[in-house]
């Protein structure tokens, strides 16, 4: 069985300015292995229409899943949804439902429901909308791609809202290895390993520790046999070498 591949597209200037720290892809490739879909593919661009649609034109034709972060809160430049409804050639406007939720939301914290709060009911039409449970704006899902939120843990409860209603494959298993030698003393042997094994994937990670060189070795599949047969073969290779 062939594992459904997702990808992220992270939407921001802050993130390309260095001003924030990415960290929602590496959450959203964990819990997707979890349940078999495999992250192939990531990019990052600005706060820019048509880079925003560009992008996701060429995601959600060659990927099942696309995973979108940033740019769907009160601001000028939360563009995302407008570029995502123009991508799918759709009109966008503020929908009931979701105002409903914004409503409830600054009912419960004694705040007016202003214009630009309301920006955020604003969903493409065709869309379901994602829940929210920490901040309640909603997030939505049209065709294969689902738009978030940027804030991590805003991101993450889409994540967890969105996760039970995908088909997966079987779970992503890895093993690693750390051996205190330099890539380029093990390159040869761990290549051999590899071609040995087609059915995994294997990559190796140096580090610098104290001042010793040294790398991780991870191998990566769905087949927890074959896993460990590798491992085996690779801590006869590695494991007692320092």
């Amino acid at each position: 069985m062939t594992n459904p591949r997702a990808a992220m597209l992270i939407i921001g200037d802050e993130i390309l300015s260095g001003r924030t720290r990415e960290g929602n892809l590496a959450y959203l490739a964990a819990e997707l292995g979890k349940i078999g879909i495999v992250v192939a593919e990531a990019r990052i661009v600005a706060d820019d229409h048509d880079a925003i649609i560009a992008a996701l034109n060429a995601l959600r034709g060659s990927i099942d899943h696309v995973f979108t972060s940033g740019g769907i809160g009160p601001t000028h430049d939360d563009i995302t949804a407008d570029a995502v409804a123009a991508a799918f050639g759709v009109a966008i406007d503020v929908r009931e439902d979701a105002r409903a939720i914004l409503q409830a939301h600054c009912d419960r914290r004694g705040v007016e429901l202003n214009a630009a709060r309301l920006r955020m009911a604003r969903i493409p039409d065709g869309a379901r909308l994602i829940d929210n449970p920490v901040s309640s704006a909603p997030g939505f899902t049209i065709g294969n791609v689902h738009v978030m939120a940027g804030v991590p843990s805003i991101f993450q409860a889409m994540v967890a809202s969105v996760l039970p209603g995908l088909a997966g494959g079987p779970p992503l298993l890895s093993q690693s290895l750390e051996v205190l030698r330099p890539e380029g003393a093990i390159a040869a042997e761990f290549g051999a390993l590899a071609a040995d094994f087609p059915d995994l994937s294997m990559g190796s990670y140096p580090f610098q520790r104290d001042g010793v060189a040294g790398t991780n070795l991870v191998v990566r599949g769905t087949d927890g046999a074959r896993i460990d047969a590798a491992m085996v073969r690779l801590c006869a290779l590695f494991g007692t070498r320092g």
